[in-house]
């Protein structure tokens, strides 16, 4: 992300400023920008309103078969069907992930300093995050009416994550998820060719993920500053694992079966669509060069990383 899209997302605060200032400096400023800035779907969004037909989920271009042989066979109707079960798909999942993610807030947060910025904002972030799972849940079932989930032992991975994570390692998780949806999402909320309400809910999650990003950087920030080398290493694996399970989990096999179209030959394609990696990798620039300034980008990492197409 740049600077001139967090000033733009945050009201004009100028968070990159902010940087080496501390995490109650910075939580402090956050809950001033929450307090002006943030926005409730369930009110903002007509969820009565039927929807245009021909509209899309998300940007063609994001659709992970855009591009592909497979792509130029389907007509405009099966693309539009797509790109809608496969964003469903990726918001059922972004509730997966959100549901870990207030769990690791609580428990770092647990006794906390009751009357510090920082523990006040966990507060506001973990609201935050429970008012964006629901208006995903409710996009989702009003554009395509099924749910999806990852894998079975993925999601049993996912219970364990916050009980075996340490404090870097569960905020750059939390980074990880955060910033691959930011850079798709912006592509997406500007773009007249996706449904508005889903727009909306794409301007809204950016919105106020931007206050979260900064949190969790300076969280992994006051984390590694007196780590050892082989915590370090520990860590940045752990992140890259993780990772690689939430990238890949993102498009469930089952929202191509739910389009219609045959679940072995999009998984074949998908696989091999440069189109669809170099998106992934764009997205996840800014999360690497992050990744890389504390310290959590070593080479074991990068294999994950690679693997995901993140990198």
């Amino acid at each position: 992300m740049t600077a001139s899209m967090e000033r733009e997302q945050a009201g004009g605060e100028n968070l990159v400023s902010l940087r080496d200032k501390g995490t109650d400096q910075v939580s402090e400023r956050l809950l001033r920008s929450a307090a002006r800035l943030s926005r409730d779907a369930m009110t903002e969004i007509d969820w009565s309103l039927p929807m245009e037909p021909d509209k899309y989920g998300c940007s063609p271009e994001w659709s992970s078969l855009y591009g592909t042989d497979y792509w130029a066979e389907l007509t405009e109707e099966q693309r539009i069907d797509l790109t809608r079960h496969e964003f469903a798909s990726i918001m059922n999942i972004g509730i997966w992930f959100e549901m870990i993610l207030q769990e690791m807030v609580l428990r770092d947060q647990y006794v906390g300093d009751y009357h510090s910025p920082e523990f006040q904002f966990a507060l506001v972030e973990i609201a935050d995050e429970c008012r964006h799972s629901l208006m995903f849940a409710k996009a989702s079932e009003k554009m395509v009416g099924k749910s999806y989930r990852p894998h079975p032992k993925i999601s049993r991975l996912g219970k364990l994550f916050p009980i075996v994570t340490n404090q870097e390692t569960a905020y750059a998780g939390i980074l990880v998820a955060e910033e691959v949806l930011d850079v798709f999402q912006r592509g997406c909320m500007r773009d007249d060719r996706v449904l508005p309400f889903i727009r909306t809910v794409n301007e809204i999650h950016v919105l106020e993920e931007s206050r979260h990003m900064k949190y969790a950087r300076e969280q992994v920030r006051d984390a590694v500053a007196d780590i050892g080398w082989l915590r370090r290493q520990t860590s940045a694996l752990g992140v890259s694992m993780g990772a690689y399970l939430i990238v890949s989990s993102l498009i469930q096999p089952q929202a191509y079966a739910d389009a219609g179209l045959d679940v072995r030959r999009a998984m074949y394609e998908r696989t091999r669509n440069s189109h669809f990696q170099s998106m992934i990798r764009s997205s996840c620039a800014h999360l690497m060069e992050f990744l890389d300034e504390v310290g959590l980008l070593t080479k074991p990492a990068m294999r994950y990383y690679r693997k995901a197409h993140m990198i």
